[in-house]
């Protein structure tokens, strides 16, 4: 059976053994082994002192610093009471708990100088290369006639097609502009009453032109004062005006139009019984820059629906 070792601060232990009276004559007997008892008595006491003693917090550090003193102080004493056969196994042991209670160091990271220092370790780029110019190819040449004449060639028809439909609408909307201005004209030619009668000629110029407008004029200086003595109003509405020709269609400078109306004269010589008459005319028009003036009119129908008493 293995040595039994003393508890910890167990202060029982043995006593060392009296020591033999010494001989004046004889051999000195041997000296039995002395074991260390007083070593570990002493040993038990500061370990028993140190737990009744109150313990101190301390951080990770200091808990780490301390285990590694607990274990070298304990290892020797490990090594002294473990028999031959076992003193292997104890300096694992001791470096596992060393590397258990040892907190990791993790390395540090690269510093901006160690980055400074692989930014600038990158390789220099390499030298542009010009390339010497090569000439199309026929194939490209070809290619590019061929789109430009198809381009051009799209571009015409377009123009084709959209041309009469452009034409058709500067010729209806100039057609729309004779028969406003026919439509006017007569309605201030025809239309007058005893105190403006004198300016009827000055109003209807700007609808006449060559010898028409001249003829006109003459026409109403013969008949102001009968008109003015006999108090005649004369009042004219356009029923219905319509452009019958444009020459040439192109750009238009002479046209032909239409007029339809019904003209209400009256006056006290006749007791202010109105004088219904229907008058279409056919007025003939020429361009005057951008205005369309008369030169030439003429009666076509005249019907007198005034009642007979």
């Amino acid at each position: 059976m293995e040595d039994q070792q003393p508890g910890s601060g167990d202060l029982t232990a043995d006593a060392p053994a009296a020591r033999p009276r010494r001989r004046f004559f004889g051999r000195r007997p041997k000296s039995a082994d002395v074991e260390p008892v007083a070593d570990t008595a002493v040993e038990d006491v500061a370990e028993t002192v140190a737990e009744d003693a109150p313990k101190r917090p301390m951080g990770k550090g200091a808990r780490a610093k301390a285990a590694v003193s607990e274990n070298a102080e304990t290892a020797p004493d490990l090594e002294a009471e473990t028999p031959a056969a076992e003193a292997d196994p104890a300096p694992a042991d001791s470096e596992a708990s060393e590397d258990e209670s040892t907190p990791e160091v993790s390395e540090p990271e690269a510093t901006e100088p160690q980055a400074e220092a692989e930014v600038e370790a990158d390789p220099e780029p390499e030298p542009v290369v010009m390339v010497p110019h090569r000439p199309a190819g026929r194939g490209v040449l070809i290619a590019t006639a061929v789109a430009s004449v198809v381009f051009v060639g799209a571009s015409g028809f377009a123009a084709a097609m959209a041309q009469p439909y452009l034409s058709e609408r500067a010729l209806v909307q100039t057609k729309l502009t004779i028969a406003r201005t026919a439509t006017d004209a007569i309605t201030t030619l025809w239309s007058y009453t005893p105190e403006d009668m004198s300016s009827l000629a000055e109003r209807a110029s700007a609808y006449l032109t060559g010898d028409f407008a001249a003829e006109y004029r003459r026409y109403i200086d013969a008949i102001v004062e009968a008109n003015k003595q006999a108090q005649v109003t004369n009042t004219t509405q356009v029923m219905g005006a319509a452009v019958e020709s444009v020459s040439p269609p192109s750009i238009p400078t002479e046209a032909t139009a239409l007029v339809y109306t019904n003209s209400v004269a009256t006056s006290p010589v006749t007791k202010n019984i109105p004088s219904l008459r229907y008058l279409s005319y056919r007025l003939t028009m020429n361009r005057d820059g951008g205005e369309w003036r008369i030169t030439r009119m003429s009666t076509i129908t005249s019907f007198d629906l005034t009642p007979q008493l």
